[in-house]
């Protein structure tokens, strides 16, 4: 269990790892943290919720990274140095 897992009730921990799971496209990880929240006795709405909660934070990261590269492509900033992962 990690240390912050161990900070949050058993639910709470599954329903972070279900929209850990769909943020990180992760589809083992929704399968497991699923599993475990039907077995601890989490509700539909409750999973719904943490699902519908992800997709909203995965398309906001989605399209400023869609805006950031039409503008790199444009020419409307310079390359970022300290942004550069090499």
């Amino acid at each position: 269990m990690f240390v912050m897992a161990a900070q949050m009730d058993p639910k709470t921990t599954e329903l972070v790892g279900i929209a850990a799971a769909v943020a990180g496209h992760c589809q083992p990880c929704f399968a497991y943290h699923y599993r475990e929240a039907v077995r601890l006795g989490v509700s539909v709405e409750e999973i719904q919720a943490a699902v519908e909660l992800a997709r909203a934070v995965r398309g906001s990261g989605d399209r400023h990274m869609d805006e950031f590269a039409m503008r790199q492509m444009a020419g409307a900033s310079r390359p970022n140095k300290s942004a550069d992962p090499t």
